[in-house]
């Protein structure tokens, strides 16, 4: 199931609470009709008494028609409660990943996400944009494994930068507090599935989970800045083509390590006015085909850079899974989430003296483009 955020999403309309009690005595009663039916044919028909085989047919068929009824009734209630396990899922996962506004700060925003689980709305990938005052601060993370296992984690690692993406001054201490906050909730986890060690044991499955995380901040100049553990590098979509932010080697993933002592953030460049920052989870690139080729990601991308200007970030995100789903046969084996931030902010002009001649340079002027 593809979730596109952008926007406010329209909440869905209250059920009338009247019904809800009819429901529950036709759940209640319809068995127990269909039950005192065949009783009743059983004990008072004369027809059931009969061996012949005449009767014998019809009361075959008497209780082949309870047995449907039975079985139609109870399938009704296990859909009927499966949509209602999907919807509680569903409104877990929205209270995680809020809906990302469409525009932020000067940046066009849009986000989706695809569930590897047929039908499902809960995967492992998790992402944010927070407006703060040190720049606009982005997440993007992949937790291992998929569904509602995952929940726990996404809601550990999402709530932290939450909070740290305004309180900390540097994306160090953005990253430094969600590995804390990631190890105390194995940790929690651990005691909660084994009381007895009240510790991580390190043979336990907790002691194998771990997150990719980015982080990105873009600064009000669209300068951008990044740190990585795990995860893959961003595509910057502009005139000139796609190509990563960086070419570096990441950290090791959240979880397993300990994070080292020196965290030098990569400088990713500038984002220029009317280039975009496309983000995504590796399941976009580790979808196969029939034939066990990979998706094209990068192709895929160059196709939509071809049109100028660069489309709006919604019409990004259609093209991409529409070739994803073409590519996969239907849905992938992994969770799929993408992110685009579009610059739509104005181009910065030199500003002009009282006679329109340009104001002096500084002593020290910084570099406009660190590409």
């Amino acid at each position: 199931m593809i979730r596109i955020k952008a926007g406010v999403p329209r909440r869905p309309r209250p059920r009338p609470r009247a019904r809800r009690p009819l429901r529950r005595a036709l759940a209640l009663g319809l068995p127990s009709m269909w039950g005192a039916i065949a009783i009743t044919y059983k004990l008072t028909c004369p027809l059931a008494q009969q061996t012949g085989l005449g009767a014998r047919i019809v009361t075959s068929a008497v209780f082949f028609a309870v047995g449907t009824g039975l079985v139609v009734q109870v399938r009704r209630s296990l859909l009927r409660e499966l949509r209602q396990i999907r919807q509680i899922a569903g409104a877990a996962q929205n209270a995680l990943l809020r809906p990302l506004p469409p525009r932020l700060d000067g940046l066009n925003i849009a986000a989706a996400q695809l569930s590897a689980e047929r039908g499902a709305v809960v995967g492992g990938d998790l992402y944010e944009v927070i407006a703060t005052e040190h720049g606009v601060r982005v997440v993007m993370g992949d937790v291992r494994g998929h569904g509602i296992a995952a929940i726990g984690t996404v809601a550990a690692v999402l709530g932290s930068f939450r909070e740290a993406a305004h309180d900390e001054p540097h994306l160090e201490g953005v990253l430094r507090r969600l590995d804390r906050a990631l190890a105390r909730h194995l940790r929690e986890r651990a005691r909660a599935e084994h009381p007895a060690s009240g510790v991580l044991d390190p043979d336990s499955p907790v002691a194998e989970e771990f997150v990719t995380v980015l982080l990105l901040e873009i600064g009000a100049d669209g300068e951008v800045r990044a740190l990585n553990c795990g995860h893959p590098w961003p595509y910057l979509l502009s005139g000139g083509g796609v190509r990563p932010i960086a070419r570096t080697d990441p950290l090791p993933p959240l979880g397993p390590f300990p994070l080292p002592t020196e965290l030098p953030f990569v400088c990713g460049g500038q984002l220029r006015p009317g280039e975009a920052l496309f983000l995504y989870t590796d399941g976009a690139e580790d979808a196969r085909d029939g034939q066990g080729r990979f998706f094209p990601l990068k192709e895929a991308l160059a196709e939509v850079v071809g049109h100028h200007p660069l489309p709006v970030p919604q019409s990004i995100l259609g093209a991409v899974f529409t070739a994803l789903l073409r590519h996969a046969g239907g849905t992938p084996t992994d969770d799929v989430a993408l992110l685009v931030l579009r610059n739509d902010r104005k181009a910065m002009h030199p500003h002009l003296g009282a006679r329109g001649t340009a104001r002096p340079a500084t002593t020290a002027p910084q570099p406009t483009n660190l590409r």
